[in-house]
C-alpha cells in the first residue's frame, strides 16, 4: 500500500497527536486531583473545626477559677491516702516469702534437674512447707541437690525420702523442705 500523505503532514498530525495525548493526560489528572480534594475536604474542615472546639475549651477551662478545698476534704483526702498505702504496702509484701524462697530452690538446682512443680503450703497446724517434685539423671546428682539446699539458711529442714533412691537414673523425686 501505498502512502500519498506528504511527510511534513504526517510529521504534523504526530505532533498533533502527542498535543491530544498529553491534554488528555492532563485533564484526568486535574479531574483526579479536583475529586481526591473534593472527597478530603469535609474530613479537613471537620477536624479543623473540632480543633478549635477543643482550643475553646481549653481556654474556658483555664480561665475557670476552682473552689479551694475545705479542711474537712483535705483531711478525707489525707485518710484515704494514709489506707491506700497500707492496701498497697499490704499487697506488694504478700507473696514476698514464697517469692524468695522458689528462688532460692531455682538457684540452688543444676542444670541436668528438672523440676515438674513446686507447692507452698502454710498449714495453721503444721506450719509452713515446700513440696517439690522433678526428675534427677542420678542419686549422685540427686544428693548433691540435697545438700545445697540443706547448706542454704532459708530452710530449716530438706527432707528427701529414702524410696527417692531405689532407682538408679532418671530418678523421679520428691522433696519436702521447712523454710526458716
Amino acid at each position: 500500500m501505498i502512502n500519498l500523505i506528504p511527510n511534513e503532514e504526517k510529521k504534523r498530525k504526530i505532533k498533533d497527536f502527542y498535543f491530544r495525548a498529553t491534554v488528555v493526560f492532563f485533564a484526568v489528572l486535574g479531574f483526579s486531583v479536583f475529586v481526591s480534594c473534593a472527597t478530603i475536604l469535609p474530613a479537613y474542615f471537620f477536624s479543623l473545626e473540632k480543633k478549635n472546639f477543643v482550643n475553646n475549651k481549653l481556654e474556658v477551662e483555664k480561665k475557670a477559677n476552682l473552689p479551694e478545698p475545705d479542711s474537712k476534704a483535705l483531711l478525707l483526702k489525707d485518710d484515704l491516702i494514709k489506707k491506700l498505702s497500707l492496701i498497697e504496702k499490704i499487697q506488694a509484701e504478700k507473696y514476698i516469702v514464697s517469692e524468695k524462697i522458689i528462688n532460692e530452690i531455682i538457684l540452688k538446682k543444676m542444670s541436668d534437674i528438672k523440676i515438674s512443680s513446686i507447692s507452698y503450703q502454710n498449714d495453721l497446724v503444721k506450719g509452713k512447707s515446700i513440696n517439690i517434685n522433678g526428675t534427677a539423671p542420678s542419686r549422685e546428682r540427686l544428693t548433691v541437690f540435697r545438700k545445697s539446699l540443706e547448706e542454704n539458711t532459708s530452710f530449716k529442714k530438706v527432707d528427701l525420702p529414702v524410696s527417692n533412691f531405689v532407682k538408679g537414673s532418671n530418678i523421679q523425686f520428691f522433696l519436702n523442705l521447712t523454710p526458716s
